[in-house]
């Protein structure tokens, strides 16, 4: 996904690249990615008025994105 305006989302699609078609999963996900956004920038903007490096914030959010856990693997 490439950066954009915090209301750009993304084409969801299925392991298999088919678009995922349902509305209700559609509407799901991007207020999902909407409200990671959301915390992401506010935790960004408070550690950066509190004196933080923003390089080392953006570092940390990133792993915790590297470190989720897909509990549905096969």
């Amino acid at each position: 996904m490439a950066e954009g305006k915090a209301d750009d989302f993304p084409v969801w699609r299925t392991p298999e690249g088919e678009k995922v078609a349902c509305v209700e999963k559609i509407k799901v996900l991007n207020e999902n990615l909407a409200e990671l956004r959301e915390m992401a920038q506010d935790a960004l903007e408070d550690a950066v008025l509190m004196g933080c490096d923003e390089g080392q914030v953006r570092e940390v959010l990133a792993g915790i994105v590297k470190g989720l856990v897909n509990p549905y693997r096969k």
